[in-house]
């Protein structure tokens, strides 16, 4: 195991370089980047303040102004392209991004003025917070359900529930996140929660036990937003994973010899369906913090990971851009491995190194 793990390791190294060299390729090719983005934001301050002035002057005043401010554009382009280090060759900037990351030296915002790492680390509670939450109140329900549905399979309530699931399924998350806007947020009906932020505005002032509350009254939405469309992949599983076991002849003998329906289900059954959800929870961690949290951050104004990266990108904040996809490419590729050890650790039967060999 040891050994396989080592090649693991291993592996992760070039895997990374490919999907970063892939990711600044692409970057590098998309339209408007960071320095046009910085001259329209001075061209923009520049016109802003302008507005003022008065339009007296003949028309050649006018055209030797242009002619000096096109001039003054231009060797303000190329200083700021030297300052950020542009007018290296790709493959340079390339390779110091690298030898940096080698350090997690990730650099500093373009447009922030702040080192990315402090700017990750202070988004990441938020996108902790709904990444965990969600990902209890999906296992809470859709493990308990799918059992049930195993058990009861074929019947009335096996038939509507999957209906449910599925629809709940079918509906993107940041749909359903509006609803609930529309719904309980003060939007045409009730007002029942806030409408943004992850807490109030007075929550220093609150009790420890108010702090409590305010925080699962801010969370209760985006959660629940966040949740809905993972319930019909675990519940699903469940279901299948223990069908496939209750048909299996041990429980047949178990049966035989007069164990009651409790003891089969949660003493022989329910031990062996849940290896595989079990083991799986490394890649359901994967998609629910770093897929499925950028609209619904979007929709309810959370200061997290996604919306981080969402603003990275419409800047072409190039040092946060592949500051964060660094770090979201680690830490996936070292929790695949934890899913592969996971396997193993509840299920000795696995041994993904002979396999290798």
């Amino acid at each position: 195991m040891a050994g396989y793990i080592a090649r693991r390791l291993l592996l992760m190294v070039p895997t990374l370089l490919g999907i970063l060299l892939l990711n600044f390729l692409i970057v590098q090719a998309a339209p408007g980047g960071p320095i046009d983005q910085m001259m329209a934001r001075f061209e923009g301050l520049d016109s802003s303040a302008s507005t003022g002035l008065s339009g007296g002057g003949g028309d050649g005043e006018q055209t030797s102004s242009a002619r000096q401010g096109a001039g003054a554009d231009e060797a303000l382009r190329q200083a700021l392209t030297e300052e950020y280090g542009f007018d290296k060759p790709p493959w340079q900037r390339f390779a110091l991004m690298l030898e940096d990351y080698a350090t997690f030296d990730l650099g500093e915002s373009l447009f922030r003025g702040q080192p990315v790492i402090d700017l990750i680390l202070d988004r990441l509670p938020v996108s902790i917070s709904l990444g965990l939450w969600t990902t209890l109140l999906v296992y809470l329900i859709s493990i308990p359900l799918g059992i049930r549905k195993a058990l009861r399979h074929g019947s009335a309530f096996d038939v509507w529930s999957s209906g449910i699931v599925i629809v709940g399924y079918a509906i993107p998350g940041f749909l359903f996140a509006i609803l609930l806007i529309v719904v309980f947020a003060g939007g045409s009906y009730l007002d029942w929660f806030p409408l943004r932020g992850l807490t109030s505005s007075n929550f220093s002032e609150l009790s420890p036990g108010g702090k409590i509350v305010d925080y699962f009254w801010h969370i209760a939405l985006p959660v629940t937003a966040s949740a809905v469309g993972s319930f019909a992949t675990l519940t699903m599983l469940t279901k299948n994973s223990f069908l496939d076991e209750i048909h299996k002849q041990y429980v047949l003998t178990a049966r035989a010899k007069g164990a009651s329906d409790r003891r089969v289900l949660y003493g022989h059954v329910f031990r062996n369906a849940m290896l595989i959800i079990i083991a799986g929870l490394p890649s359901a961690l994967i998609g629910i913090f770093f897929t499925g949290s950028l609209l619904i951050e979007v929709i309810f104004s959370l200061n997290g990971l996604g919306l981080l990266g969402f603003e990275a990108v419409m800047q072409r904040d190039y040092p946060l851009i592949f500051g964060t996809l660094y770090l979201y490419t680690l830490i996936g590729l070292l929790l695949k491995l934890v899913s592969d050890l996971t396997y193993v650790w509840v299920d000795p039967r696995i041994d993904f190194a002979s396999r290798e060999s």
